[in-house]
C-alpha cells in the first residue's frame, strides 16, 4: 500500500489514523477541510488538485470527478490493458480510500432550506466509493471511523490488508451508499408530496445483533432509520440485559400508546402483552395510573411491559418492582426510583426523554411474500374526530371522557378490538379475534376474572363504556356489550346496517357515538 486518499466530513478519528497512515510509509492526497485539518496537525499530505492538475471548482461541487481519481481506483493491477492505459496517462494508483459523505439526514433534521440540503447532496463521495468498493480486489475502502484501528493493524502486519477484509469493507460501503441515497430518495418524495413514487428504499444503521428474533430459530437484528423521534430507539438503558427482539417490538407498542395521552393533563400508564395493552390507566399521579392498569389484567401483566408519560417517582417504582416486568420505559426517573430499580438486575429500564410525538408524520413498512407495503404512519386519534351522538340518549359528561379513553386505547388493540373502559382506566380487552362479538365476549370473561381478583361481584365492565375500532357489522356485537354492562358505545360508523345498530341501542337506552375514522392494527 502506497497511497491513501483522505475525504471526510465526519473527522472523528482521522487525524490519528493519518498520522498511523504515514507512519507505514503511506502517502496521503485529500481534499478541502480534510486536507487543512491535517495540515493543521503537521501530518503531510498532497491536495489532491496536484493528483488531478485541475482545481476544486463550482463550489466544491467538482474536485475529485477525474480519471486521475478513478483511474487511480478502478485499473485492475494485473491487467496488462489497464496497466499500460495508467501509464500513458500518467496516473498513479490509489490503494485506500477514506470517504464518509456530506451530512445529508443532518443538514435536513436542522430544518435548512431546499437550496441547502441540494447542496448537501454528496456526488463525489459516493462515486469514489463505489469506484474503490468495485475495485476490492486491490483497494480498500473505509466509510466508517469504527473501522480505523483494524485496518491500520492489517496494515502493519505483514500479510497486510487481506481479502477478506477488504470484501467485507466493500460490501459495508455499498450498503453505506444506498442508505444514503435512500435517504435522498425519502427526502424528495416528502418534500414532492410524492410518496407513490416508482421506487421506493428504506434503510438504517445496525444497532444491535440479538441472540434470536421472535423464535429462538430465526435470526434478528436491530436497525435505526436515524429519525429522533423519542421512542425505544432513541431511549437510553438505564439497566438490565440486552433487550430482544419481542422486547423492542412490545416496548414500542407501549411507549407509542402512553405518548397519546399528555402528561400536563393526566398521569398515565399502560401495561403491555405481546404487543396488546393488558391495562391502561390515568390517575392524578402515576401510582394511581398504575394501581387502575395493573386492576384490569393483573394475571397477564406477569412479565409484561410498563409504559409511563411521566417522570417514574419513588411511589410507582416500588408498585412496579412487586410484579415481574421485563421492561420499563418512561421519559425519566427520580434517583430514588432509580436505587428502587437497581435492585432488580434483570429489569430493563429505558429512558426517553420525553415522549413519542404521535402527531408527527412517517412510514410504517411490512414485509410480505414478494414485497413490501407502506403505509403512513397512523398519526391521527379520537381528538381529531368530529364527534357525532347518533342516538336518543347523549352520553354523560363522564361517560364522554371515557368513551375517548377507550377509543385511544383502542388504536394501539389488535383489530378486532374492543376496549371497555371506567373511571380513566380500561376495565376489560378484548384483541386480536376474528369476530368482533368474540372480542366483546373475551374482554367480559376476562374482566370478571379481574373482578374476582378484587373480590368484587360481577364484572367490572358493569356500568363502563366501550369503544369498536371499527364498525359494527351487526347488532349482535354491540348486545354483547350491553350485556357486559356498557352504557355508552364510541365506534366510527359506516356500515350499511349503521341504523340497525343504532336501533339497538336505543331500544337499550345507550349512548352511542360516531368518530368516523377507523383505527383497523394488524
Amino acid at each position: 500500500m502506497k497511497r491513501a486518499l483522505l475525504s471526510v466530513s465526519d473527522k472523528t478519528g482521522i487525524a490519528d489514523f493519518a498520522r498511523g497512515l504515514v507512519a507505514q510509509g503511506i502517502e496521503l492526497v485529500s481534499t478541502g477541510g480534510t486536507r487543512k485539518l491535517l495540515e493543521d496537525e503537521q501530518i503531510p499530505v498532497i491536495d489532491i488538485a496536484e493528483l488531478t492538475g485541475f482545481p476544486e471548482m463550482m463550489d466544491g461541487r467538482v474536485k475529485t470527478l477525474h480519471p486521475k481519481v478513478h483511474g487511480g481506483l478502478l485499473g485492475v493491477r494485473d491487467n496488462e490493458t489497464h496497466k499500460s492505459a495508467m501509464r500513458i496517462h500518467q496516473i498513479s494508483p490509489i490503494d485506500l480510500v477514506v470517504v464518509n459523505l456530506y451530512p445529508f439526514a443532518e443538514t435536513v433534521k436542522s430544518g435548512a432550506d431546499y437550496d441547502t440540503v441540494i447542496e448537501n447532496i454528496d456526488i463525489g463521495g459516493p462515486a469514489m466509493i463505489r469506484s474503490a468498493a468495485k475495485n476490492h480486489a486491490f483497494v480498500t475502502v473505509v466509510v466508517d471511523p469504527s473501522d480505523y484501528d483494524n485496518v491500520l493493524e492489517q496494515i502493519a502486519s505483514e500479510e497486510g490488508i487481506n481479502l477478506a477484509t477488504r470484501k467485507k469493507l466493500a460490501a459495508k460501503a455499498y450498503a453505506r451508499t444506498a442508505a444514503y441515497d435512500s435517504a435522498i430518495s425519502n427526502w424528495f418524495a416528502k418534500v414532492l408530496e410524492n410518496d407513490d413514487m416508482a421506487y421506493r428504499s428504506f434503510a438504517g444503521k445496525l444497532d444491535q445483533v440479538m441472540r434470536y428474533g421472535e423464535n429462538p430459530h430465526q435470526w434478528a437484528a436491530f436497525y435505526k432509520d436515524g429519525s429522533e423521534r423519542c421512542g425505544v430507539a432513541s431511549a437510553e438503558q438505564v439497566q438490565g440485559k440486552a433487550l430482544s427482539y419481542n422486547n423492542i417490538n412490545d416496548t414500542d407498542a407501549a411507549f407509542e400508546l402512553v405518548s397519546e395521552f399528555d402528561p400536563e393533563d393526566t398521569a398515565a400508564v399502560a401495561i403491555i402483552k405481546h404487543a396488546n395493552p393488558c391495562g391502561v390507566g390515568l390517575g392524578t399521579d402515576l401510582a394511581e395510573a398504575y394501581d387502575k392498569a395493573l386492576a384490569c389484567d393483573p394475571v397477564s401483566a406477569f412479565g409484561g411491559i410498563v409504559a409511563l408519560n411521566k417522570e417514574i417517582d419513588e411511589e410507582v417504582a416500588k408498585k412496579i418492582i412487586e410484579v415481574f416486568t421485563e421492561v420499563i420505559i418512561a421519559p425519566s426517573a427520580t434517583p430514588q426510583a432509580l436505587a428502587i430499580f437497581e435492585k432488580k438486575k434483570n429489569l430493563r429500564l429505558l429512558l426517553t426523554g420525553g415522549l413519542a410525538d404521535v402527531k408527527a408524520d412517517g412510514l410504517m413498512v411490512k414485509s410480505v411474500s414478494g414485497g413490501m407495503l407502506v403505509q403512513s404512519r397512523d398519526n391521527k386519534s379520537v381528538h381529531d374526530c368530529e364527534l357525532k351522538v347518533v342516538t336518543k340518549r347523549q352520553p354523560t359528561e363522564k361517560e364522554m371522557a371515557d368513551l375517548k379513553v377507550a377509543a385511544i386505547v383502542a388504536k394501539h388493540v389488535k383489530s378486532n378490538a374492543i376496549i371497555y373502559a371506567k373511571d380513566g382506566a380500561t376495565v376489560g380487552i378484548g384483541a386480536g379475534q376474528m369476530s368482533r362479538v368474540d372480542s366483546a365476549r373475551i374482554a367480559h370473561r376476562k374482566s370478571k376474572d379481574a373482578a374476582k381478583a378484587q373480590k368484587i361481584k360481577g364484572a367490572l365492565t358493569a356500568e363502563s363504556v366501550v369503544a369498536s375500532d371499527a364498525f359494527f357489522p351487526f347488532a349482535d356485537g354491540l348486545l354483547s356489550a350491553i350485556e357486559a354492562g356498557a352504557t355508552a358505545v364510541i365506534q366510527p360508523g359506516g356500515s350499511i346496517r349503521d341504523d340497525e345498530v343504532i336501533a339497538a341501542a336505543d331500544e337499550a337506552g345507550i349512548a352511542m357515538v360516531f368518530t368516523g375514522m377507523r383505527h383497523f392494527r394488524h
